[in-house]
């Protein structure tokens, strides 16, 4: 019955243009502290139609601003920097963007309310401001990193088309249960020694190699079930677990952009994994779900189902491909 779902799941994914994309990229405030009342204000603005999106922060009353010069376009947004004198602090003043409420986007809020002491916010379309914490408690940390796992995970194309196409290949709820955990086990292993600098790698061609591992996914979806590697055939765990190791390194990338804090840096990365699990989860059920309902509603479209499937393959294969042409070029 998953597989009933491929031709839909394709489309969402191939219909999105460029530009829409631009459009539905997140915004990023940071605001790091340099010497008592005064921070440094990073502002990135997603591109909309070659114009910098109509949103903009607005710091705590009180706090008074150089002018901030015209921003400029770095190839994906627009960004701009000034000094900001907040002589009152941040502690306990709202800090907003602008506009966001009129967006489809949200925005992450990196700050500091002392000199290496830095916490983070992401604030959407319904929630478009907060007030500043005078010190994040440990349930603040983490519900705040569980909500950002969440989020990264369900935004994460790439991820969940990994996890889609294991849902085609694998046969049987065992081996799909195996495989899916020594995915989680391997990319928690990885998140975790990238993210506390255990191993390092350079994000690039830890993307591409993401990519690659749909190209394979979806390469043994265009073969019929008897010419399938062996390998991956008998212990699908094996191969989940090998890419779940390379799939951690992209969540320890991203992470890395969000930042720590440094005071909660264990339950930060516990809490950010628990929310990626939790979105994993998500998609997961949605599939199944939805999977069950049209197999009720359209019960003749099993009889096609292999060739949806190889169809599928073909899909995800050629999408995944140019994410590697993509990422490669990008180096």
């Amino acid at each position: 019955m998953i597989r009933l779902l491929c031709v839909l799941l394709l489309c969402l994914s191939v219909l999105p243009g460029r530009g829409a994309a631009h459009a539905l990229d997140p915004g990023y405030l940071e605001l790091t502290a340099l010497r008592e009342g005064q921070w440094r204000v990073s502002w990135r603005m997603p591109d909309v139609s070659g114009k910098p999106m109509a949103i903009s922060p607005v710091l705590p009353e009180g706090c008074a601003a150089s002018e901030p010069p015209p921003p400029s376009f770095d190839g994906r947004g627009w960004v701009s920097g000034w000094i900001a004198t907040c002589l009152q602090g941040l502690a306990g003043g709202t800090i907003t963007i602008d506009g966001l409420e009129r967006t489809r986007t949200e925005t992450l809020v990196r700050y500091e309310l002392a000199p290496g002491k830095m916490q983070t916010q992401r604030l959407t379309n319904g929630a478009p401001a907060f007030t500043v914490p005078a010190d994040l408690d440990s349930l603040g940390v983490f519900t705040s990193y569980v909500g950002l796992g969440v989020t990264h995970i369900l935004e994460g194309v790439d991820h969940l088309l990994f996890v889609f196409a294991l849902l085609l290949l694998i046969r049987g709820r065992g081996r799909l249960l195996w495989a899916i955990t020594a995915f989680t086990a391997a990319h928690s292993i990885t998140l975790a020694a990238a993210t506390l600098g255990w191993l390092t790698l350079p994000p690039p061609p830890v993307e591409a190699v993401i990519a690659l591992s749909i190209v394979f996914l979806g390469y043994e979806l265009t073969l019929p079930p008897e010419a399938r590697d062996q390998l991956a055939q008998r212990f699908p765990w094996v191969i989940s677990f090998a890419f779940g190791l390379i799939h951690g390194l992209g969540f320890a990338g991203a992470l890395r952009e969000i930042g720590l804090p440094q005071d909660d840096i264990p339950l930060a990365l516990l809490s950010f994994n628990i929310g990626v699990e939790a979105g994993q989860i998500l998609f997961i059920c949605g599939v199944l779900i939805l999977g069950l309902l049209v197999h009720r509603l359209f019960p003749l479209l099993e009889r096609g189902q292999a060739r949806l499937v190889r169809v599928a393959g073909y899909g995800i294969g050629s999408l995944a491909a140019f994410w590697v042409i993509e990422r490669v070029a990008a180096f």
